[in-house]
C-alpha cells in the first residue's frame, strides 16, 4: 500500500477513535484529552463547532502546545467546543493532515510551513503566529572535534533532507566555504539524515561524529557526553530566529475566524503563564511529553533543554524568509513566493487587547 494512501486511511480512522496511536504513519501517540471535563458550566460552543483540532510535535520546542494542552488553555478558550489534540513526529505528516482536512490549528517548525505554502502555490494555509525561537545546537564528540574548523571531514546528522536544522545546517557549512551535495549529503562534511529519536543511540555508536539539532535532542547527546560546539541563535540577530510557528488552513481561518482567534488567545495566555511559572510549566511540559511519546524526559536533558528556548508570540517572519532563501541556496528549494504567507490579524487582535505591541510580518502578509 503506498505510504500516503495508508496515511490517509489512518487519519479518517483517527477521526473516529481519537485515541488511536499512529506511529506507523508518521504521528507520535494521539495526545490524551485531560481537558474535556474542564469545560465550564454554561459555556458555548464557538463557531457553532463541536471540536478543533490541533496539532503540534513532542518536543520541547512545542511547549506552549505542550503546556497549553496539559493545563486546559486551550479548552478553557474554546468553551464548549472540545479541544483535540494530534502529536505528530514530522512535518509533512502535520502538512499533508491540514491538507486533508483532518486538521485545524498546528504548532510546526518554518521549513514544512514554508514547502507546505509553496508546494500548494499559496493556496492551503498561513502562518497566524509564533510560537518558539532558539532550541537548536550543533552537538559534537570532543574526542573528535574541539573546533569549529575540526567539522570539516566528519559525519553530522539532522534530522532529515530538507527539514529546518539540515537547511541552516547547509548554509552554515556554505558559510565556511565547504562544499556538500545537499540532496545525497556528501562531500566535505557528510551530513547524516537521521530521525532525532535515533541519533542518540547513532551517536553513542560512534558511527555519528555529532549531530545540528533541536532540543531535547541536543542535551540527550550532551548527556551522551557530547559538547555544544555551536548554538544556533549565536548565528541570528538578536539571537532570535523562528523554530516554531503557528499555522492554520485557510479554509478553517476563513470559515471559523473566532474559534482560530480562541485558540490564539490561548497561546498567547499560555506563553504568559509559562514565564510567569517557569517551573511548574516546565514540569506540565514534561507530563504531556510522557502522555505523547511514552516517557518523560530526565532532569539532565529536560532542564538545559527547557533553558535555550525562548517563548515568543512574535512569528519572527523576517528569519523565516532568510530560512528560505537558504534552502534556496542549498538547491532544495526553488525561490517562492513567500507573500501572503503571514495573516497576523488576529494575534494582532489579541496583543491589542492585552496592551502588546503588534507584531510585524516582514511584508509576507496578506493583501487585501
Amino acid at each position: 500500500m503506498p505510504a500516503t494512501t495508508a496515511l490517509r486511511r489512518t487519519l479518517a480512522v483517527m477521526a473516529a477513535l481519537p485515541l488511536l496511536t499512529l506511529a506507523a504513519c508518521g504521528y507520535g501517540s494521539q495526545a490524551e484529552d485531560d481537558d474535556r471535563a474542564k469545560v465550564a458550566a454554561g459555556a458555548e460552543k464557538i463557531d457553532g463547532l463541536d471540536s478543533v483540532r490541533i496539532g503540534y510535535f513532542g518536543n520541547v520546542t512545542h511547549a506552549t502546545a505542550l503546556v497549553g494542552n496539559q493545563k486546559g488553555f486551550f479548552q478553557k478558550a474554546l468553551g464548549a467546543t472540545e479541544a483535540k489534540y494530534a502529536a505528530f513526529n514530522a512535518g509533512p505528516s502535520e502538512i499533508e493532515a491540514l491538507n486533508s482536512g483532518s486538521l485545524d490549528i498546528g504548532w510546526i517548525g518554518p521549513s514544512p510551513a514554508i514547502n507546505g505554502y509553496a508546494k500548494s502555490q499559496g493556496k492551503n494555509l498561513r502562518i497566524i503566529g509564533g510560537s518558539a525561537s532558539g532550541g537548536v545546537k550543533l552537538v559534537v564528540n570532543p574526542d573528535k572535534i574541539t573546533s569549529l574548523k575540526d567539522v570539516k571531514g566528519k559525519r553530522i546528522a539532522t534530522p532529515q533532507l530538507g527539514n529546518t536544522q539540515d537547511v541552516a545546517f547547509l548554509n552554515w557549512v556554505a558559510e565556511q566555504g565547504w562544499k556538500v551535495d545537499a540532496q545525497s549529503g556528501k562531500g566535505d562534511v557528510t551530513v547524516v539524515r537521521s530521525d532525532n529519536k535515533v541519533t542518540p543511540d547513532a551517536y553513542r555508536s560512534g558511527s555519528l561524529d555529532g549531530a545540528w539539532v533541536p532540543e531535547p535532542t541536543a542535551s540527550k547527546l550532551v548527556a551522551e557526553g557530547g559538547k555544544v560546539l555551536l548554538d544556533e541563535s549565536t548565528l541570528w540577530p538578536d539571537k532570535k530566529f523562528v523554530i516554531t510557528n503557528i499555522i492554520v488552513s485557510q479554509k478553517f481561518l476563513t470559515e471559523h475566524p473566532k474559534a482560530v482567534e480562541a485558540v490564539l488567545k490561548a497561546s498567547v495566555d499560555t506563553n504568559e503563564w509559562i514565564k510567569a511559572n517557569p517551573d511548574e510549566a516546565k514540569a506540565a511540559a514534561n507530563k504531556q511529553l510522557a502522555k505523547d511519546t511514552g516517557k518523560a524526559l530526565p532532569a539532565e536533558v529536560l532542564d538545559p533543554a527547557w533553558e535555550s528556548i525562548q517563548l515568543t508570540d512574535d512569528p519572527l517572519a523576517a528569519t523565516l524568509d532568510a530560512q528560505a532563501d537558504h534552502a534556496v541556496k542549498a538547491g532544495l528549494l526553488e525561490q517562492p513566493d513567500l507573500k501572503g504567507i503571514y495573516d497576523l490579524t488576529l494575534l494582532n487582535k489579541v496583543l491589542k487587547a492585552k496592551g502588546e505591541p503588534a507584531v510585524d510580518d516582514a511584508g509576507l502578509g496578506t493583501r487585501p
